[in-house]
């Protein structure tokens, strides 16, 4: 029996998790029919010797499932594999529970933290392995530990949650299966930010397959990089790790062995018209009744144009379960009026996001003028008093919705009321006044004009997969327009949109959807409050110098931004729920203040299809990237009557 410390593990929460005892399966594990196939004639191993001495055991959702048949998906666009985390790729230490109330035991057996949260200790199961069959043990943490957090020549960026002050935890290997982290001060969030669905790179850093890339265990490595076109060991490494974004993950990568349920066989960028994933005949995993997971035999993804395509192929019954791209409050009638056509029903998304659209200014601009204009709060507040919210609720979110910026939501105890409501008011004259302060001067056809006397053209760069996105852009730069602003937009693939905006300096603006808005969520998640990590767009280099203050591309930020960073080390040290919802709502004050960002509206819940022959799936989830919908509900254990 297991017993997880509370404070460690839910941060504060009133509950305390214990474990139950495993399953003896005295009669032995059960597998596939074609693993139970190569088994017998001698090319895999017996299944008992495939899985850990203690398998991670999962209960069905609703039933004990069958093996067979494929998981049909769809990844839209070049750029959208971190999507894959939601499908296939999430397999951390420990996992969000299904109802997002904390977090479990996944890839760890055991994982303890001490009293004041500043030392952790993990225990590994006993006889996994990787997908290829080679053990995963204590070496890979510290390979990647090595190689990865550490190494300043690979300059590998993020894994905020590992380090204090910029500096990395201490790691201890204590065995083949455990080892210590520990920090000089309380990080009482690191389990939970463990959980966070690209978070955890210890359980994706194969050792036996990666150091023929790393010049310190391979000596011939740069001759390796340059056979497979790179320039040197470094750019071969961090492409091949793929840890500096989820793209290079995922791109290419059916060599690169994983612990997951199903293991590409046809990885994205290898095929162009579809990817292909098996289950991992190694997957330590079983169902209560003994049975190796996943129960499917393969995941099957379309790659997918635009999400018309998709629409249309979920309409014909081609997908089998999806909300990315097509729920879309316009799509929910068309798509209500074809479920007997394509076989599904729906099921219910509960919001978590701190708006259904966040506009964001480039506050680390290259362009010099620009930078200290999109600095400036009076003009972030009046371009967001530019628009008439309920206008675009009404045209493209079909009503749903009312007038708020990326906050938390009404009701939780971190709400936040100027936060929330301040600069929603719809009035151009009074968003003129604020520009006249400014930017007074304007060109014949009525353009402001910068300090440099150029015409103010500002480039939204859009991920072209947005559909909602597209659509309120059509009336939001009319209502830019109107107060002198030339705005444009600029639509493209999501993976030039990845270089363009979450790697780049020099774009204008863009707009985005995600960050969280409420609870846990919002304390992990506080994108849009104090920019923390890469997915705080409006401030790139101020996010690289909270992680890594030495970084060449970093930027120590102004003394009120340096405040908000303080706060969330402060919340990050606190090891109870109450004194981190103290913090947190500092914070949030201070974001109210800063007004880094505005919005449209509060998402309301939304909806995916899922056709009525998948079994095991859960009717209500949060909708959540950092709770990578569906994972949590345990895709390994969906099946097909």
């Amino acid at each position: 029996m297991l017993k997880l410390k509370r404070r460690a593990f839910l941060a504060g929460t009133s509950a305390v998790f214990i474990l139950p005892a495993l399953p003896s399966f005295a009669g032995g594990y059960n597998e596939a029919v074609s693993l139970k196939e190569q088994s017998a004639k001698g090319t895999l191993p017996p299944v008992k010797d495939r899985l850990p001495e203690n398998p991670l055991v999962i209960k069905p959702v609703e039933s004990v499932g069958k093996y067979g048949g494929d998981w049909k998906l769809a990844l839209v666009g070049g750029g959208s594999l971190s999507h894959l985390f939601r499908y296939q790729a999430y397999e951390p230490l420990v996992r969000y529970t299904p109802d997002w109330s904390g977090i479990t035991l996944n890839v760890a057996e055991a994982f303890d933290g001490n009293e004041d949260a500043t030392v952790y200790t993990i225990r590994l199961r006993k006889g996994m392995k990787w997908s290829d069959g080679q053990p995963y043990t204590t070496a890979d943490v510290k390979f990647w530990y090595d190689t990865v957090l550490t190494d300043k020549r690979v300059a590998i960026t993020g894994q905020g949650h590992w380090k204090t002050d910029g500096k990395p935890a201490k790691l201890d290997i204590v065995d083949e299966q455990t080892f210590k982290v520990t920090f000089p001060r309380p990080n009482g969030l690191f389990p939970l930010q463990m959980a966070w669905s690209n978070n955890d790179h210890t359980t994706r850093c194969p050792k036996h397959y990666l150091e023929q890339f790393h010049i310190d265990f391979n000596p011939k490595a740069d001759e390796v990089a340059k056979q497979r076109g790179f320039q040197s060991w470094i750019a071969a490494f961090q492409s091949m790790s793929g840890f500096q974004d989820d793209n290079s993950f995922f791109l290419n990568s059916s060599a690169k062995p994983c612990l997951f349920a199903w293991k590409f066989s046809v990885a994205p960028g290898e095929n162009t018209e579809r990817a292909v994933a098996e289950r991992n005949p190694y997957y330590f995993k079983v169902d209560t009744e003994g049975n190796q997971l996943p129960y499917m035999d393969r995941i099957v993804y379309q790659m997918v144009a635009d999400p018309q395509v998709l629409l249309l192929k979920t309409m014909q019954g081609e997908i089998d379960m999806m909300d990315l791209y097509i729920a879309t409050p316009n799509n929910k009638a068309v798509l209500y009026d074809a479920r007997q056509q394509g076989g599904y029903d729906f099921y219910t998304l509960t919001s978590t996001e701190a708006n259904v659209m966040t506009f964001i200014f480039n506050l680390n601009h290259e362009d010099e003028t620009k930078r200290a204009l999109f600095r400036n709060k009076t003009f972030r507040a009046a371009m967001s008093t530019a628009l008439d919210r309920q206008t675009l609720i009404d045209a493209v979110l079909v009503g749903q919705g009312a007038p708020a910026q990326p906050s938390i939501k009404q009701g939780d105890p971190l709400y936040n009321e100027q936060l929330a409501t301040q600069f929603t008011a719809y009035d151009v004259e009074k968003a003129n006044a604020m520009l006249d302060e400014i930017i007074p001067k304007r060109d014949d056809q009525n353009f402001r004009l910068d300090d440099k006397g150029r015409r103010l053209t500002i480039i939204f760069e859009i991920d072209q997969a947005r559909a909602i996105f597209l659509d309120l852009f059509q009336l939001v730069i009319p209502m830019f327009q109107a107060v002198g602003i030339d705005a444009q937009m600029r639509t493209m693939d999501r993976s030039l949109w990845e270089t363009r905006v979450r790697q780049g300096r020099s774009f204008d603006a863009t707009a985005h959807q995600f960050g969280a808005n409420g609870g846990v969520a919002a304390m992990l998640d506080p994108r849009y409050y104090a920019p923390t990590d890469s997915n705080a767009f409006y401030a790139p280099a101020w996010a690289l110098w909270y992680v890594d203050p030495t970084n060449a591309n970093a930027e120590e930020p102004p003394a009120e931004t340096k405040k908000q960073l303080e706060l969330y080390n402060q919340l990050k040290a606190k090891p109870d729920k109450a004194g981190q919802q103290e913090i947190m709502k500092q914070l949030l004050q201070g974001a109210a203040e800063n007004f880094y960002v505005f919005g449209v509206s509060q998402p309301p819940d939304s909806y995916g299809i899922v056709k009525n022959e998948m079994k095991n799936t859960t009717k209500t989830m949060p909708s959540s990237f950092g709770w990578p919908t569906p994972a949590p509900t345990m895709p390994e254990q969906f099946y097909k009557a």
